[in-house]
């Protein structure tokens, strides 16, 4: 069996290529990866291995495919559900609140299971850098707005971006036990304590 060209693997997915990931995504989501073989896979979806090549030419760069889809649904959402809202207060405690509803969908095995590829491992890297950026908007906007108090505002900012790295790298879930999405919705908290004038 021939394995698509790269070129034939980037192209836009068909309906039937969206569905697959969606199921791979739940799949994953619910199970992790790393135990499935691309037989596994194409058994549990009823579909053949090809259908499977079409998507990635291997399994590991299909686990990175559908973490990424994962990510960047998420992603999506997220600024879906803060668009509209002005409020620095409001943004921080509605964009973490969806960083941590979408990391409760992920069981303990897929998290161990991006911690432990490093493929996945940097798209999930990735995609806290970006996560800590907007974050540091939010909170320079806050104090440019009056909401929040200027002392040390860019270094919570930076501090910040050090604890969702420490998030996404495990050190914090290690040291407490808690979730990376426990660990999202405890540092809202925080940041909504420590920032608010009132």
């Amino acid at each position: 069996m021939a394995v698509p060209s790269d070129r034939e693997a980037r192209r836009r997915p068909t309906a039937r290529q969206q569905a697959l990931l969606a199921e791979l995504e739940a799949l994953f989501l619910a199970e992790g990866f790393a135990g499935f073989t691309l037989d596994d896979l194409a058994a549990r979806l009823r579909c053949s291995k090809s259908t499977l090549y079409a998507l990635a030419p291997s399994k590991e760069q299909l686990a990175v495919k559908v973490v990424a889809h994962f990510f960047r649904g998420a992603a999506k959402r997220i600024e879906t559900r803060i668009e509209g809202i002005d409020d620095a207060r409001k943004l921080i405690g509605e964009y973490l609140a969806g960083v941590s509803e979408h990391l409760n969908r992920a069981s303990p095995a897929f998290m161990t299971d991006i911690a432990q590829f490093e493929p996945a491992r940097d798209t999930y890297q990735l995609n806290s850098r970006a996560a800590a950026r907007r974050i540091r908007a939010f909170i320079d906007k806050g104090v440019a707005d009056g909401v929040f108090r200027d002392v040390h505002a860019r270094l919570v900012a930076e501090m910040t971006g050090l604890i969702v790295e420490g998030i996404q790298t495990g050190v914090l879930g290690r040291r407490t036990d808690v979730s990376d999405a426990e660990a999202f919705t405890a540092l809202g908290e925080l940041l909504l304590g420590g920032l608010n004038k009132d």
